[in-house]
């Protein structure tokens, strides 16, 4: 257990013997779902008082990350996520968009450094990648890094050899998200299972690029399996370096469009949860910001929070624009890293 969780009481950090949470896939069991369901049940003071102080033992607690995020291919993806837009076999106005020009990648790269950004993020709306695909990628990879930049990736599923080449190209991050915990994976995706997800990640390990890997809640599911989720990715070793905790943006058209909205103070306890259990990583407030009031993300902020994605858009979904986040810093008294 890392020492900055000293503050949690012994009973909650006890962590069970595997077969008691035969749930979390990973090598060893840092945290059971049990000590983290404990967490998210802590009055909301305390929680966030814990999260807070380990927060300020890892990082500068007014200090934030700036990504941006940009669709080098959106829709048309044959995966069946009940939230996402993109997915061919919902009718979400999403139109189909083919591939950016390295060119047309470079251009919104530049930008988003110019308005701050430190991290350049590329996401294409694929099962996974073929061959020309990681081809193309890392062409735009290496002209993103030649401008001073991170670079991260999400591609879909990988297969063996495709991290290496991503690595080569100066891949710094590849994102895939575990979306929420397995025993409720099921009733959001049938197009993949829960392996494929772990596999992937296992490859991205191997080609020694950090991993970004978060979740979404607002699903429909449990606070049990929200405390599934930060299981699965806190047990995993080691845990990620990056991670997101996307609160579902809701559109029409998918599945998930009219699901009851989960409350916001439940969203900042998973902010605070994640942050204790996975106390370097950086953990952004990633989509559903626009939904937001500026209080509730000053609370995510002050719960361990210290990235966000800058721009106007995420893929295909709304974001708040740079001028407000801004403001919002100053009034905050935050910083851009």
């Amino acid at each position: 257990m890392e020492s900055a969780t000293s503050l949690i009481s012994e009973k909650q950090c006890e962590c069970a013997h595997p077969n008691s949470d035969s749930a979390v896939q990973g090598s060893s069991l840092r945290w059971s779902i049990a000590a983290i369901e404990s967490l998210l049940d802590l009055p909301f003071s305390d929680l966030i008082f814990q999260a807070q102080t380990v927060h300020r033992q890892y990082h500068d607690a007014n200090a934030v990350q700036l990504s941006t995020l940009i669709s080098v291919k959106t829709g048309g993806c044959s995966e069946d996520c009940a939230y996402c837009p993109q997915a061919a076999r919902y009718h979400t106005g999403v139109e189909n968009q083919a591939i950016l020009s390295r060119e047309e990648v470079v251009a919104a790269a530049t930008q988003a450094k110019e308005s701050g950004a430190t991290r350049f993020c590329m996401g294409a709306a694929w099962r996974g990648p073929k061959q020309r695909d990681i081809e193309y990628m890392t062409e735009v990879i290496s002209a993103v890094k030649a401008l001073g930049m991170e670079t991260c990736a999400t591609l879909g599923i990988l297969k063996p050899g495709q991290a290496t080449q991503l690595k080569q190209a100066g891949l710094d991050y590849y994102n895939h998200n575990l979306d929420t915990a397995p025993e409720f994976y099921g009733e959001i995706i049938t197009t993949r299972d829960y392996q494929d997800r772990l596999d992937t990640l296992e490859e991205v390990r191997g080609a020694n690029i950090n991993v970004c890997c978060g979740g979404i809640v607002g699903l429909g599911e449990s606070r049990m399996a929200r405390a599934g989720l930060i299981a699965q990715l806190a047990n995993l070793d080691p845990y990620p370096e990056s991670v997101p905790i996307n609160y579902l943006v809701q559109v029409e058209g998918t599945p998930l469009y009219g699901t009851p909205e989960l409350d916001p103070f439940e969203f900042v306890r998973t902010i605070a949860a994640a942050r204790i259990t996975m106390p370097k990583a950086m953990v952004r407030l990633s989509a559903g910001r626009r939904q937001m009031p500026e209080a509730i993300q000053a609370l995510c902020f002050l719960a361990g929070a210290n990235s966000i994605f800058y721009g106007d858009k995420l893929l295909t979904t709304g974001n708040p624009d740079t001028e407000k986040d801004l403001a919002l810093f100053e009034k905050l008294g935050l910083h851009a890293l």
